[in-house]
């Protein structure tokens, strides 16, 4: 979904000249598979990361045309919302100095994008929703001015049927809005962590980014709020699921097979699965007929870009045209600050090589059905969910990753040959952090206690202890 598109308008023959494509690179991909063509390069590494433009009184503001034009960076991109835009990075090899690397990348362009934001009279902000957010942001007069999001937003509704689409939250609080377009995917911003990796490898990689998205999410929790209402830890999860709510074939919207989900299972074999499941389970939304070589697969990675999964198989290509296999693993909130979102990034590739290379794969251990809960439950509960984690002990996630996910992911660093001063720098912010149980959220909902519930004044406050650099776990409650 990250590529524009040429025109948002589909009849018939577009439906089957794609559907026939599909299927042909499909069989393609599944050759590949069986032939071990794919990219053996070391593990790369990268992330994208999604932010908020706000005025001087910390609300939305629709201007990232301009914003774009004027900062004229190719790593910066819109996003669905005119308020929103995505930064991104060059991949580097996962080893060595990629950590710092990616700091020093990071803060250099934000700060180009706050220098932008301020020349526009207004700040670039990170967080996963925006707490002055209203519900009468969330309209078409405030989507992006590129063909695919105009095009899916009429895909879904035709898929719909026109039925409105309901957003209905049971957390501390309740609420339930509905709306008539896909905009409130806007209400919702990320740090999506990729990882290329061997094919030989992938389905470890793939289920051990599925095994850890329940204290990945906990420690990453920044969206405790919407439309003033407190709903869950990580309220982006159940927002971004119920904000694209097409299903599979057959209706199946409110079926097992979603295109916002946790996934159907672990892949047994290959991450080939996951594309087969995409031809059979989902049908086509944005039927754009490219003319392109076969072996681009483009209709097939424009297919699995309106699949969202969580933790997403994506295919990519070398410099030399080899195709690559990636994982996007997509739980994880704009962070506090940039420090902690390369915190967060460390805490994720020292544990996801640990539990990828270990001799007893953890799938065999937990079951999906029980990362799934635990997922879920995370992302409500943020460090307080309790549950098993590979023995027959119940314990918060908290006590968990202080008392064993750290050492992991330290481990993980080590082998991946991360430099170590990196590695402890970044994994005590994490230590911190969950031992004082202030992440982004719980650092929201204590200012809103102390200040009445003020969400201009808790944007306000945000705003400059983000700017001050400090991560979260260092913020006070003070008031500018």
């Amino acid at each position: 979904m990250g590529e524009e598109i040429q025109y948002s308008r589909f009849n018939k023959s577009d439906y089957q000249q794609f559907s026939s494509r599909l299927k042909e690179e499909t069989s393609l991909l599944k050759e590949w598979f069986d032939n071990h063509q794919f990219s053996s390069s070391p593990l790369m590494a990268g992330y994208e990361l999604e932010a908020w433009l706000i005025n001087q009184t910390g609300k939305p503001v629709a201007i990232n045309e301009a914003f774009l034009k004027k900062a004229d960076n190719a790593l910066l991109s819109p996003e669905l919302a005119k308020f929103n835009v995505e930064l991104n990075v060059e991949p580097e090899f996962l080893s060595g100095n990629v950590l710092s690397t990616f700091e020093h990348k990071l803060d250099r362009l934000w700060q180009q994008c706050s220098y932008t934001a301020r020349s526009l009279d207004s700040n670039i902000l990170g967080i996963g929703i925006l707490p002055t957010l209203e519900d009468s942001d969330l309209t078409l007069k405030n989507i992006s001015l590129l063909d695919r999001y105009k095009a899916l937003n009429e895909q879904v509704l035709r898929q719909r049927k026109g039925v409105e689409i309901e957003l209905n939250i049971n957390g501390e609080e309740h609420l339930q809005v509905s709306h008539k377009d896909v905009m409130l995917e806007a209400a919702a911003t990320s740090l999506q962590i990729h990882i290329q990796i061997p094919e030989d490898l992938a389905a470890r990689y793939y289920n051990s980014s599925v095994l850890l998205s329940a204290p990945m999410v906990a420690i990453s929790t920044n969206s405790p709020c919407l439309f003033g209402r407190r709903l869950w830890q990580e309220t982006r999860i159940p927002v971004f699921e119920q904000a694209v709510p097409t299903g599979g074939y057959g209706g199946a919207a409110s079926g097992p097979v979603h295109r916002v989900s946790f996934g159907s299972d672990y892949v047994r074999n290959s991450l080939y699965e996951c594309f087969q499941e995409n031809l059979e389970h989902f049908p086509v939304l944005l039927p754009v007929h490219y003319q392109s070589a076969l072996d681009e697969v483009r209709h097939l990675r424009l297919h699995n870009g309106t699949i969202w999964r969580w933790n997403r198989p994506l295919i990519g290509f070398d410099e030399d045209k080899t195709p690559h296999l990636r994982i996007e693993h997509r739980v994880c909130a704009s962070a506090p600050t940039i420090v902690d979102n390369i915190a967060n990034i460390a805490f994720y590739y020292g544990l996801v090589h640990h539990y990828a290379t270990i001799e007893q794969p953890p799938e065999n251990i937990i079951s999906f059905a029980d990362a799934k809960h635990d997922f879920y439950r995370a992302a409500q509960l943020g460090l307080k969910h309790k549950t098993r984690w590979l023995n027959k002990n119940t314990s918060t996630l908290q006590t968990i990753i202080l008392d064993k996910l750290l050492i992991e992911a330290e481990s993980g660093l080590y082998k991946l040959g991360i430099n170590q001063q990196d590695s402890q720098r970044y994994l005590s912010i994490i230590e911190q952090r969950v031992s004082q149980n202030k992440t982004g959220s719980q650092w929201q909902l204590n200012f809103l206690d102390a200040h009445n519930d003020d969400r201009t004044l808790l944007t306000l406050n945000y705003l400059k202890n983000q700017m001050s650099g400090r991560p979260v776990h260092e913020w006070d409650f003070e008031t500018t």
